[in-house]
């Protein structure tokens, strides 16, 4: 079957993968690859604008491919990388910097977040970091970015460097990258209130022991007015109810839907039946995830790989990145 174009997505290295990393990106890999070519990078050195030690960086990274790899990703058809390990990327980024007017950079809403998040480190790599997420994309030849609505104008603003940069050079070399939108849905975390993280301590990993699965999804957050078992629930503001509506047969959904509102079945219970379903879910993708682990060397592999794949046609864009600037 003939393929729509390429598609080119990365992530920052944040080790195992939870709950929310799934719904809101990994899932969408492994669907992209029935329709497309796709390019995955985990981008190492995106990681290092906001790190201010890199002690955990390459296991990080090893156990996000492994989880990438355990959902789906495969990696016979799919291009599956680190980003550092392409160099060519920083080249590229290096020519579209001088293409880009340093007021855009500073103007952009994503920046002005950044240094409130991080007065301390505000450094070079955080101002140009959509100059290197351009050029990740370009670089492969990228017909299709997957993002969602808020993540839009990154690409907008992509599209802007290659039109620079193609103008400058009078060229056609850069192709300007299309969006394709994706249903990201905000996964909440445990306390029913922030998006699902690490840094909040409020995720699901999706390789945790279903023993340790049970124990978080029984720490969830439900009807915050449900004081009694004998009170009525509204599933409506549950998060527990919206997460079965995502891994629950609908029978459950159904059932729970019926139960909370008329007290028929209490939170426990609900967060109970929630566990069993999630962590049957997830069975699959641990006996995968334990059997590509029982190999050290696999992961490695399959990165090296795809980094020489990537590499190919990295060599072959700044050939021609460089003869439209003439470059020796």
């Amino acid at each position: 079957m003939s393929k729509k174009g390429r598609v080119f997505s990365g992530a920052r290295p944040t080790g195992r993968q939870h709950l929310g990393n799934y719904l809101g990106a990994i899932k969408n890999y492994v669907a992209l690859q029935e329709d497309y070519d796709c390019v995955y990078c985990i981008v190492d050195v995106h990681a290092l604008t906001t790190v201010e030690t890199t002690e955990n960086l390459k296991q990080n990274t090893m156990e996000m491919a492994l989880d990438w790899l355990a959902a789906g990703i495969r990696p016979e058809e799919s291009i599956l990388f680190v980003q550092s390990q392409v160099p060519q990327v920083m080249e590229l980024h290096t020519y579209l910097s001088m293409v880009t007017q340093l007021g855009k950079l500073t103007d952009l809403p994503t920046f002005k977040e950044k240094v409130r998040q991080q007065p301390d480190n505000v450094n070079y790599g955080l101002l140009g970091y959509p100059v290197l997420m351009t050029a990740d994309i370009v670089l492969y030849k990228t017909d299709i970015v997957p993002v969602g609505i808020d993540q839009a104008p990154h690409i907008e603003f992509a599209r802007e460097i290659v039109r620079s940069f193609n103008f400058r050079y009078n060229t056609k070399v850069l192709i300007e990258p299309q969006v394709k939108h994706t249903e990201v849905p905000k996964v909440l975390g445990i306390d029913g209130k922030e998006k699902m993280s690490k840094s909040l301590n409020n995720h699901i990993e999706l390789a945790a022991t279903p023993e340790e699965t049970k124990k978080r999804v029984l720490e969830m957050v439900t009807d915050p007015a449900r004081i009694k078992r004998s009170d009525p629930g509204n599933p409506d503001v549950c998060n527990v109810f919206t997460m079965h509506k995502i891994f629950s047969p609908q029978s459950d959904v159904d059932m729970v839907n019926v139960e909370c509102r008329r007290a028929g079945i209490g939170c426990v219970e609900c967060k109970t039946l929630y566990a069993r379903n999630l962590n049957k879910h997830l069975e699959p993708f641990r006996a995968k995830r334990a059997e590509l682990a029982s190999q050290p060397d696999l992961v490695s592999d399959v990165l090296n790989d795809g980094a020489k794949r990537a590499r190919a046609i990295a060599d072959k864009t700044m050939a021609e990145v460089r003869e439209a600037m003439q470059l020796p």
